[in-house]
């Protein structure tokens, strides 16, 4: 029997990959049991047991910005929260860890390697996070999604992705996702999404144009995020919805769309090949813009500043592209050349390699 232990959460888009390859594991043949690590502030506090996964848990620890008395005490809780781990590998014999970055992987590399325990690192986005750089030194073997991330000897094997995507077909599924939104097959449809929480300026100005959107004949799906403030609200074409539980019928639906690029929004439509505006977060240390660089490159996406995604950019530049079918169909295509479905099995043939 081999055990694993899976490190990570926060986002989504930390959660996802490491719930999709908890799938893939408890899908081989033989016996196996795993447990996933995070905090108890993160989604995987919720989206980990509803899966029927055991969730241990550490301290949310970010690392110190300044010097201040969190700064001190910081070294201390590091330590602590690296022994709490080094007793979970122990006490459920843990054979070996896979780290997907943020707060809970840098103390799981810690306890593993001074435990001599095999560790891997995975990395989402094109600009490795703190805990992955530091972990993937020591690290058994190092995964990447984009094969333009910032980490030396990393295999490529893709975002695992969840079974929803990996098995959407968007010719096959359009039909439910039509029905599912109460959409017109006969128009044009445009997703619009900022990730789990939402992103300010898409939501603003999508909400400006929405008479602009209709009059070109183009039905939106706007996932508007849970911290919008926004009430759903359907009218016309537009339907405006803070979450999406059904992620893959949106997708299917969708000619194309607008979005942050986060590491799993541009893994899942290059996947299925949703070409797509991207409008990379503008605070942080530039990963979003970078993730999109290769789709982008394909011509399968174009990239746009958040300060430039305005009224005047939809209308001069969003309509007419959406109005291009030949153009669609072509960007669709260059979408999905880039795109890696394998994800899920990929890594876990790097897991079980270094056993």
């Amino acid at each position: 029997m081999t055990r694993y232990l899976l490190a990570g959460g926060g986002t989504a888009g930390h959660v996802n990959p490491l719930l999709a390859l908890a799938d893939a594991i408890k899908a081989q043949p033989g016996e196996q049991q795993l447990w996933a690590l995070g905090t108890v502030e993160g989604l995987e506090s919720r989206l980990v047991p509803e899966r029927g996964f055991k969730l241990l848990t550490v301290d949310r620890l970010p690392m110190p910005r300044k010097l201040n008395a969190y700064a001190f005490a910081f070294p201390f809780k590091f330590a602590k929260a690296v022994g709490m781990v080094k007793k979970y590998i122990e006490d459920n014999q843990i054979d070996v860890v896979v780290g997907f970055g943020g707060y809970a992987s840098a103390p799981a590399y810690r306890a593993a390697k001074a435990l001599k325990i095999p560790y891997v690192v995975h990395e989402a986005n094109a600009l490795a996070g703190y805990a992955n750089k530091v972990g993937a030194r020591s690290a058994a073997a190092v995964a990447i999604t984009f094969s333009n991330t910032n980490l030396p000897k990393a295999k490529l094997t893709g975002l695992p992705l969840r079974k929803e995507i990996v098995e959407l077909t968007r010719t096959d599924h359009r039909y439910e996702a039509n029905q599912f939104f109460g959409l017109d097959s006969k128009l044009t449809t445009l997703l619009v999404t900022g990730g789990s929480l939402g992103a300010k300026r898409i939501n603003e100005t999508i909400e400006q144009s929405r008479n602009v959107l209709e009059a070109a004949g183009v039905q939106v799906i706007h996932i508007v995020g849970d911290r919008a403030g926004l009430e759903d609200l359907t009218i016309g074409g537009y339907r405006r919805i803070s979450y999406c539980s059904r992620m893959e019928l949106a997708i299917a639906a969708a000619d194309f769309a607008v979005a942050r690029s986060g590491a799993a929004t541009v893994s899942e439509f290059t996947a299925v090949g949703l070409p797509a505006i991207y409008v990379p977060y503008p605070v942080g240390n530039g990963e979003q813009r970078l993730n999109a660089e290769q789709v982008v490159a394909s011509g399968g996406a174009r990239l746009v500043a958040d300060q430039d995604f305005t009224p005047e950019f939809v209308a001069s530049t969003l309509i007419p592209l959406l109005s291009n079918k030949k153009s669609i169909v072509a960007m669709q295509a260059h979408s999905k050349s880039v795109g890696i479905l394998t994800g899920s099995e990929d890594l876990l043939k790097l897991v079980n390699g270094v056993l």
